[in-house]
């Protein structure tokens, strides 16, 4: 953050779940504290010229397989003569009866600004200021708490916004923490953590270690001097030059994805770079290691 430029003033009962800027599609996060009546989801973008369709799905999960059910699937089509928006839901992987909506204001390579606002009975769905649609649940809301985008769509940003966050949160997490990893890493496999910066926050820290206690590598954040570095075994610290995305009382999340020479780091949905570690090495880790001044609500890997 630029010296003098301060967080909008939020009251403690209104922590806001962090946006994210130019997420790349397919992009799939975790919705905070899950959605209920009064909450709603912001998707600003641009079409492109060539697209035929996308998708906004609110599912219940992340798994891979089995699919999880999708309580509510909104997805505008370019490719017909008339563009329209299909709404769904699927329930125990078998699609229910779309409902078809005519008239769609979206148009390819122009921008466009979509607001979900969710109620008791039904989502409320606006394109660029005007409502468009309405579309009664037929799953329970409550168990809605992953956001899924897919398709022909460039993202430049997407925002949440709650009235509590806190009201349907699952117990936190230990801090330390931490998590076997029997098999190592693999390509392929991703960690993902989420959480809350706490209001005075010093560090947070991440490592990975081996059956030895060594520590190959660890990503740190200093609150103190704002940095991002990726330290190894030998305390050597390589700093990561990105923007410094934490910010106290607000919401983050991490993800580590293992490939074929070392592991990409993406924080708050923007990758910043990756760390060189030999295929021998990532096999031998065992243990992943969470400290810090955070609240803990998701470790997965």
């Amino acid at each position: 953050m630029p010296p003098g430029e301060n967080l909008d003033p939020i009251p403690d009962s209104f922590i806001l779940q962090p946006p994210v800027f130019h997420p790349v599609v397919p992009y799939v996060t975790t919705i905070f504290g899950g959605l209920h009546a009064g909450r709603m989801v912001m998707l600003q973008g641009v079409i492109p010229l060539h697209a035929h369709r996308f998708q906004v799905d609110f599912q219940c999960g992340c798994s891979l397989s089995p699919q999880p059910d999708v309580a509510v699937h909104f997805s505008p089509r370019f490719h017909t003569t008339k563009p329209h928006a299909i709404c769904n839901t699927l329930h125990g992987g078998r699609w229910q009866r779309e409902t078809r909506w005519p008239g769609l204001a979206l148009k390819r390579g122009a921008s466009f600004l979509i607001l979900f606002l969710f109620e008791n009975e039904e989502v409320k769905v606006s394109v660029n200021g005007r409502h468009f649609l309405h579309y009664r649940y037929r799953l329970p809301l409550s168990r809605v708490d992953t956001l899924g985008i897919f398709g022909d769509i460039l993202v430049k940003a997407v925002g949440f916004l709650n009235i509590n966050p806190f009201l349907l949160f699952s117990p936190r997490l230990q801090v330390p923490c931490s998590r076997a990893l029997p098999r190592g890493l693999w390509p392929g496999q991703v960690i993902i953590v989420r959480g809350l910066v706490l209001q005075e926050p010093k560090d947070f820290t991440l490592s990975l270690r081996d059956e030895a206690s060594h520590v190959p590598v660890t990503l740190k954040a200093s609150f103190t001097d704002r940095t991002l570095a990726w330290v190894s075994q030998w305390g050597r610290k390589k700093l990561i030059s990105a923007p410094f995305l934490f910010y106290p009382k607000r919401f983050f999340e991490v993800l580590l994805l293992c490939q074929e020479g070392g592991l990409k780091l993406a924080l708050n949905g923007q990758g910043l770079g990756a760390t060189s570690l030999d295929q021998k090495t990532l096999e031998g880790v065992r243990e992943l290691r969470i400290s810090g001044s955070v609240h803990l609500y998701c470790v997965h890997h």
